[in-house]
């Protein structure tokens, strides 16, 4: 067995309350094998285990490493030509994006987020064409990639069985568009199409390849109720409940999703979900941003998770979602970065500060986000909304040692009065430059502004060499036909949705 001790000048270990950090001054962790024997003083663990091989870090605070609940792909939309469009738009803009080689692009993302301390990643995969083996193909580089580099994820290919551009069938909506666009559009969904029975096929094959795999786990993922129907939305909670293994849902992400629900159910998607009886702690719920009040007392109620994506909220215009009543409910909340961040990339630490500070509603009550409370989101709140659940998320015996070090001297320099918390002014100062080390599973897989596996400047200009190219003939064909039918997808969407029939209870501004 291999014995590690990790030292740091202050070991966070957990959060005990939103208010209260478990801090450990001059604290180490002791770690077997990757999985976490000890946490304690750097005195009292050196007397307990002397062979251990020791790891200094005198100036720095040590987290459990972050974990980034909701993500995508690696060069973002905006790289690959789509702007910050509504969703609903966003998804027609994105038709024209480039290929690139999912080993390549999934790296290129992973750099990001395990240079900011994200150790684990909800890696959310969808929008393929050419069927199972062209889907598992992908899956495979995907899983591979992260293995690679030395990153955890919990892995999920979304299940879409209806509506691929807007919020009625293909067919009908492909019929209403002029030629040759009608059938061009109707051959790209097509493509899209999946057997439901291949999708549960594909969950099974990932699974038995990924057994005794350390860094991967495989989950589900029904990727919205626009997207699914209900008889697969009943299929994929019975699956997950007979494999035990957690689902992750987009819902009620948009105005115009909430609109959605009621046309096809009478009620709100959350309702819809209970009713259903798939809701649960299996269950995350990506965005949530349209819940509404009754919504969020069945979350409760039912111990289901939600994820906060705060970037991609406002960047696609979704709205800002009610946090502080989430809180108030005892609600499990993860954070996301989604496809991008505020700052067009996947920095934890950026997220962490624009969660902290865009809750805080006008007034003086204190029910407003606390640097503990996001702390926690992003780590141990995170990790229960992954496969990998109580084993990642805190610094304590028998999870596994996944950890970032910050440098605490570094971040506050030249001055930082002791009279603020130490905590609050990590979150409120850090940025990713002085992450100076992020441990997984006992390894060191970044230090010093270097990846330990794998030459980020290699893959980059691997990355850099395959764009420069021309667009092939198929990427041409298909930003022409993405060009074309993006009118009509925002002309669809004309008056779906009669703002002045809701009535907010979150705090905004106010008319007069």
């Amino acid at each position: 067995m291999t014995d590690v001790l990790v030292g740091a000048k202050w070991v966070v270990s957990g959060i005990q309350d939103r208010h209260t950090p478990v801090v450990i001054e001059d604290g180490a962790v002791l770690a077997r094998d990757g999985v976490i024997a000890a946490v304690g003083s750097f005195a009292e663990l050196e007397r307990l285990a002397p062979q251990a091989t020791v790891k200094r870090h005198p100036n720095h605070v040590m987290l459990p490493g972050f974990v980034n609940s909701h993500h995508h792909v690696g060069l973002t939309p905006l790289q690959l030509g789509s702007p910050d469009h509504a969703l609903e738009l966003w998804f027609a803009s994105r038709l024209p994006a480039r290929r690139i080689d999912l080993y390549l692009d999934t790296l290129y993302s992973a750099f990001e987020m395990i240079a900011s301390g994200v150790t684990t990643v909800q890696h959310i995969h969808g929008w393929m064409a050419g069927g199972f083996d062209a889907i598992h193909g992908a899956a495979t580089k995907v899983l591979e990639a992260y293995r690679a580099i030395g990153m955890r994820a919990s892995y999920c290919y979304a299940v879409r069985e209806q509506n691929r551009l807007v919020y009625e069938a293909d067919e009908e909506f492909c019929a209403r568009l002029p030629a040759p666009w009608n059938e061009r559009l109707a051959a790209h969904l097509k493509a899209q199409q999946v057997p439901f029975a291949d999708y549960m096929k594909l969950f099974d094959v990932l699974t038995a390849e990924n057994a005794g795999a350390t860094l991967t786990r495989i989950q589900l993922a029904p990727a919205n109720l626009h997207w699914c129907t209900d008889d697969g939305l009943v299929a994929l909670h019975e699956k997950s409940r007979a494999a035990k293994v957690p689902m992750h849902m987009h819902l009620l992400e948009t105005a115009y999703q909430k609109e959605y629900a009621r046309r096809r159910t009478g009620k709100t998607a959350v309702r819809h979900l209970h009713d259903l009886g798939v809701l649960g702690p299996h269950m995350t719920l990506g965005h949530g941003v349209w819940l509404t009040e009754e919504d969020i007392d069945i979350v409760a109620d039912t111990g289901t998770c939600i994820c906060h994506n705060c970037s991609s909220n406002f960047r696609l215009r979704s709205g800002l979602a009610p946090l502080n009543v989430w809180e108030k409910k005892g609600i499990t909340i993860g954070m996301g970065l989604d496809e991008a961040g505020i700052n067009e990339d996947r920095d934890m630490l950026q997220e962490l500060k624009l969660a902290l500070r865009v809750h805080r509603t006008p007034g003086m009550d204190d029910e407003v986000p606390t640097a503990p409370q996001i702390v926690r989101m992003a780590t141990e709140g995170g990790a229960k909304t992954t496969a990998f659940g109580d084993s990642i998320g805190r610094l304590e015996q028998g999870r596994l040692f996944d950890a970032v070090l910050i440098d605490w001297n570094a971040a506050v320099y030249p001055f930082q009065d002791p009279d603020i918390p130490m905590l609050d002014a990590l979150v409120q100062r850090a940025k990713s430059q002085h992450v100076a080390a992020v441990y997984v599973g006992g390894d060191i897989v970044y230090a010093d502004g270097r990846f330990t596996r794998i030459n980020r400047d290699e893959v980059l200009a691997e990355v850099a060499d395959i764009l420069a190219k021309p667009r092939t003939p198929e990427e041409v064909a298909r930003r022409e036909l993405g060009l074309a039918v993006f009118p009509h997808v925002k002309q669809f969407y004309d008056g779906y949705f009669d703002a002045a029939a809701h009535t907010p209870f979150y705090r905004t501004s106010t008319r007069s």
